[in-house]
């Protein structure tokens, strides 16, 4: 054992829980013994000595009842108070008897002498006692034989030396026992003593390894928030270049195409009508390219955005007015949002946010055959555990298992060519990051989608 106080009060509390349980356990074991040999003992009764047989049967049967009386009271929560009076009476309950037989043979030198000697080896293996109650128990053994022949009347000439050798073998029986119960006892208090460390070590290991696992968990939490931050800011990098390089030949475009709209009306009228056409098609892809470079810049100079208290019913229904026409008469937009409830943001921001999400609802409600249920688009803010909470649900087609690691990271798309860029959710990302907060998905391939926008409850004033 340890040398703190304290740890060894613990380890001797246990150690008299553990010696409790044990003791109950052999005392039973005793019980049964004595049930089951008792009653076996009538076969020497028949070939020993026949004439007495019903007599030491009574004796024997009473034996397994008393023996059965112990066992049902060492069951009982009272017996704890007596487990080294029990403990006595399990073992000199066939001693008692024995002796009886030999008394009722008038013969000292009955071979049932025999039956001490294994009771007192019962004493050594089965009971987990001290040396002060084996050698009381070994007294008592030796007091009952020598009293059981005493009083068979004069020991005669004839039989004076086997009683001699029987309680000379009783005596070195004894002593083997009561020393046994020394080296017995010894070793299970070193066994307990290892048992006790080594499953304290154990619960040690387990908690160490329980911190090392939550350790490991925040280290790679922080190690792909680092990721993402580290490639946000290489964009942030690259976009600064590519704004710069595309916006001199988009103004060259935008000039071109003012031009050339004014000089349409040159053309003869039958060649109008196709002229415009190819006019506005080129105007919408420069208009396109102009968003992505929109979309870009945020990534060059975010904390340069304004931020205020934003009204997310008032986000949520611009958002819905930018896009009415991809969801009107197609898709059923459930709105479930709590009044008055902000968030510390730039409401543009927050606005290009939710179009991106609502945009990816929409397009994967187009790719999914619709039989027993509507399109649908869920829309709910609440405020929950001092965080407040921005969920969009669709019934979608969902994320596959492989792509979700990957959704936020810019031009990333699992969308056909020319459908997607992937910087709808990186946007999303960033935009909620920047807020102090963070948005998190949670799939069921070919059932829904839900992405969920977690934001401070207050925000700063």
């Amino acid at each position: 054992m340890r040398s703190d106080p304290q740890e060894n009060a613990e380890a001797l509390t246990a150690y008299a829980d553990y010696e409790s349980q044990l003791t109950v356990r052999h005392l039973e074991i005793g019980c049964f013994l004595v049930m089951a040999l008792m009653p076996a003992g009538v076969v020497l009764d028949y070939f020993v000595y026949p004439s007495q047989i019903g007599f030491f049967l009574a004796l024997r049967l009473v034996c397994v009842l008393l023996a059965v009386l112990v066992w049902w009271f060492v069951r009982a929560p009272i017996s704890k108070r007596f487990h080294r009076l029990l403990g006595l009476i399990v073992a000199l309950l066939p001693v008692f008897f024995i002796c009886w037989m030999i008394y009722a043979t008038k013969d000292p030198t009955s071979p049932y002498y025999a039956g001490l000697n294994l009771s007192l080896l019962a004493i050594a293996l089965i009971m987990r006692w001290s040396v002060e109650l084996s050698a009381i128990a070994s007294a008592l053994v030796l007091a009952m034989y020598v009293s059981a022949c005493l009083l068979c009347g004069p020991i005669s000439a004839a039989q004076r030396g086997v009683f001699i050798n029987n309680i000379y073998f009783l005596v070195l029986t004894s002593i083997i026992v009561v020393v046994g119960s020394r080296l017995h006892r010894l070793l299970r208090i070193r066994e307990f003593g290892l048992r006790y460390e080594l499953d304290k070590n154990r619960k040690e290991i387990a908690s160490q390894n329980l911190v090392l696992e939550s350790t490991i968990g925040k280290l790679k939490e922080a190690q792909t928030q680092l990721v993402q931050t580290e490639k946000l800011a290489s964009l942030g990098r690259l976009s600064a270049g590519i704004i710069h390089e595309i916006n001199n030949p988009l103004n060259f475009a935008s000039t071109g195409l003012f031009t050339l709209r004014k000089k349409g009306k040159y053309l003869a009228p039958e060649q109008q009508e196709d002229y415009a056409e190819v006019l506005k098609d080129v105007e919408e892809g420069v208009t396109r390219v102009k968003n992505i470079v929109l979309d870009l810049r945020m990534f060059t100079h975010p904390e340069t955005e304004s931020r205020d208290q934003v009204d997310l019913e008032e986000v949520v229904a611009a958002a819905l007015r930018f896009l009415s026409a991809e969801w009107q008469d197609k898709v059923r937009i459930e709105p479930k949002l709590a009044e008055d409830q902000t968030v510390w943001a730039n409401k543009n921001l927050l606005i290009h946010a939710l179009l991106n999400l609502l945009q990816n609802s929409i397009d994967a409600l187009k790719t999914k055959a619709f039989e027993n249920e509507q399109p649908t688009i869920w829309i709910e803010s609440r405020l929950e555990q001092g965080k407040s909470l921005l969920v969009v649900r669709d019934n979608g087609t969902g994320i596959e298992a492989e792509h979700l690691n990957k959704i936020f990271d810019p031009f990333y798309t699992t969308k056909d060519v020319g459908a997607g860029m992937g910087m709808g959710l990186a946007i999303c990302h960033r935009i909620v990051q920047d807020c102090e907060g963070r948005i998190s998905v949670r799939t069921e391939p070919g059932k829904f989608c839900e992405f969920t926008l977690e934001f401070p409850a207050k925000g700063q004033q």
